[in-house]
């Protein structure tokens, strides 16, 4: 798997890409957890949902944000790490100009991340946000879907709270106009031990059903 290191705004960001053999391949972006509280690239979540993009034929990206690993900078509090995200999608864009379509996913504290930088880029086509902190930290900046997706909770998560997951969910659901879908995965804590292979089949089986919808409006 190729090693990267990309350019951010406050120095290097140490990244891994898997490019897809597939012609004008669909893109991801995957989000890693909180800086701070050992969140990386390789955390086992980030790691799974991944490599479930890159079994659905994606060319898909995931870095260290800034502070983080090989990375340069320090902790921004959100907006540094909103700012290396952007720099990522748009190298990911920039060398896969004819992808049809591009994906942002995130766990935890890169669903937050994820979800805000969605709501920058209209251009995106589709969500991943596992375990979004909705206890933790502001959502109140999505009013509405920035694109179809897909939400996945823990119902024995410790420590993002599950009902306020599902309260997120269900305000995104009103708006008809995009489709948000929710997955609540049984026994599963925040780290999804143990359901590592029952959030990347959850995962999987999305994608496939998103992108079989979308081949077939695009034959129409």
């Amino acid at each position: 798997m190729p090693e990267l290191v990309l350019t951010g705004p406050a120095g290097r960001l140490e990244a891994r890409y898997h490019p897809s053999r597939v012609e004008n391949a669909p893109l991801a972006l995957i989000l890693h957890p909180h800086p701070q509280h050992g969140g990386s690239m390789h955390n086992k979540v980030v790691y799974t949902l991944f490599h479930a993009f890159a079994r659905q034929g994606f060319s898909a990206l995931r870095f260290n944000f800034r502070g983080v690993g090989k990375s340069q900078g320090s902790y921004g509090n959100g907006e540094g790490e909103l700012a290396d995200a952007a720099a990522a999608l748009d190298w990911l864009q920039n060398n896969n100009s004819d992808a049809e379509q591009c994906w942002i996913a995130g766990f935890s504290f890169g669903a937050w991340i994820a979800l805000q930088l969605l709501a920058r880029r209209p251009e995106s086509d589709a969500f991943v946000a596992v375990a979004p902190p909705v206890n933790l930290v502001d959502f109140n900046f999505l009013t509405r879907p920035p694109a179809a997706g897909l939400i996945v909770q823990g119902d024995k998560d410790q420590i993002v709270a599950p009902d306020g997951v599902k309260d997120l969910a269900q305000r995104l659901q009103k708006q008809r106009s995009l489709k948000v879908e929710y997955r609540l995965v049984a026994g599963a804590d925040h780290f999804f031990t143990d359901r590592l292979d029952t959030l990347s089949e959850a995962v999987e089986g999305y994608i496939a059903a998103r992108l079989r919808t979308a081949r077939a409006t695009a034959r129409v």
